[in-house]
């Protein structure tokens, strides 16, 4: 056979060769694309139902509370069992509103964020979270500052929901701080981004938990639903930015939160 049959054989071959691999790779992105849609979809489905799940749960739950009052009303403080029947009825009662406490943040967490995006000085917007907070410091013998930048730092969020995720990290500072301490508000601008360092004094993050916290559920409080800080990541995230932890155990943590400018 001449050799340039031989190269046009061999040419041929290349391609199909080609063509086959591609036709592979094509075929294996086309299935990976569609699992993954399929696995949106469940992942949707399922919160649907989870998110209407809490909803049902919380209309009767809301009948238990109201029965649980009236019937404590009806006791008779004459009873030789008032005292404890009053106890276990309070009892009820107050997990009862645990348990609405926690489908509401379950709710709060699960829903759709629709975020109402204006121009915001952080500056600004810090100093209306340490007014409003201050009270609340000094009750727990901490310390409030906040570091202003020299100029406005604007960027484009949802103020409401951005204090919010802010007013998280300062809550769970202050309960940390048992013995008070100082809580520091920062804002700081770097690059194409906007830094807000929530920082205390407290006593720092264990280094196996430091990779949970952000985690929903996840909480070393007694009290705590362990929700806020998931929906401080979220919210940031929602914005397009980011949030990151250093914390040195004896010493405190810093919380940052990373924002896109305008």
């Amino acid at each position: 056979m001449p050799p340039f049959a031989w190269g046009v054989l061999v040419g041929a071959g290349v391609t199909l060769a080609l063509a086959a691999v591609g036709a592979i790779y094509a075929y294996e992105r086309f299935v990976l694309l569609e699992r993954r849609t399929r696995n949106a979809e469940r992942l949707a489905e399922l919160g649907s139902l989870t998110g209407g799940l809490a909803h049902e749960i919380k209309n009767p739950l809301s009948t238990v509370q109201l029965n649980l009052q009236l019937l404590q009303e009806d006791l008779d403080p004459h009873h030789a069992s008032y005292a404890r029947l009053t106890s276990r009825l309070s009892t009820v009662h107050r997990e009862a509103g645990r348990l609405r406490e926690i489908l509401d943040d379950f709710l709060r967490y699960a829903g759709r964020i629709e975020l109402d995006r204006k121009p915001v000085d952080l500056n600004r917007m810090l100093e209306d979270l340490v007014d409003f907070f201050t009270p609340q410091a000094q009750v727990h013998k901490v310390q409030l500052r906040l570091r202003k930048h020299a100029t406005p730092v604007v960027t484009e969020v949802d103020e409401r929901m951005l204090k919010q995720a802010v007013l998280n990290l300062m809550l769970n500072a202050v309960q940390a701080m048992t013995g008070g301490g100082e809580l520091i508000l920062s804002v700081t601008p770097r690059g194409r981004d906007a830094v807000i360092d929530v920082i205390d004094t407290g006593p720092g993050i264990p280094a196996d938990a430091v990779g949970q916290i952000f985690q929903a559920y996840y909480t070393t409080k007694k009290s705590g639903t362990g929700i806020g800080l998931a929906m401080t990541k979220r919210i940031a995230e929602e914005h397009g930015g980011r949030i990151d932890v250093r914390s040195e155990v004896g010493k405190g943590s810093d919380f940052s939160i990373t924002l896109p400018l305008q």
